[in-house]
């Protein structure tokens, strides 16, 4: 057997699994695996927070960074390409709240995608930075994205899924909600001791 299928289990003699928590066993017939397969699987969504987050952050500064964009008109803004893109969109609707005031919707789509952004880099409210990332990227889908044929060429389609596992899954490793928890827990124990 190769190690990095190796499976360690520490509970009783005999048991061969370990019990972790109220009930609960990790791994499969209650034993923890190690190895290189065990530390691919912790970091598996690694790459993806890294991606999309500077991904989202590189398009928020570039937004708040193009006095062009932020226009409510001409060549490159956000209410020339509202305009572009209404009678073509799936939620006519939303496009029309957007073209009420461009510059504002503007601003509140770049600030969004840089709180999302550095959410995810740094694992800081991931979940709720992923609900963020994903609706960001259903609602560009469903009106910028929406007239692409076939359906995936559009690049939104492919980020709102992208999204989905960081919203199930948070970001359980290298991020500031695990020191935040461990810390809460440590002061917790303190508490009761």
């Amino acid at each position: 057997m190769r190690h990095a299928d190796r499976m360690a289990g520490s509970g009783t003699a005999g048991s061969g699994g370990s019990v972790h928590g109220v009930g609960g066993v990790n791994g499969i017939g209650g034993q923890q695996p190690v190895g290189v397969r065990a530390t691919a699987a912790r970091y598996a969504l690694l790459p993806l927070r890294i991606f999309l987050g500077v991904t989202f952050v590189y398009a928020g500064i570039d937004k708040l960074t193009d006095s062009a964009f932020l226009s409510d008109s001409g060549t490159g803004s956000i209410g020339e390409l509202m305009r572009q893109v209404r009678d073509t969109s799936a939620l006519p609707w939303m496009v029309d709240q957007a073209l009420k005031d461009p510059t504002a919707f503007g601003y509140v789509m770049a600030y969004g995608e840089l709180a999302v952004g550095l959410g995810i880099l740094v694992g800081l409210l991931s979940r709720l930075a992923a609900l963020g990332g994903a609706l960001i990227s259903l609602s560009l889908w469903l009106t910028v994205s929406w007239q692409s044929d076939p359906y995936y060429y559009g690049n939104d389609l492919a980020y709102l899924m992208a999204w989905l596992p960081l919203v199930l899954a948070g970001a359980p490793y290298l991020s500031l909600d695990v020191a935040i928890s461990k810390r809460r827990r440590r002061q917790g124990s303190q508490l009761f001791t």
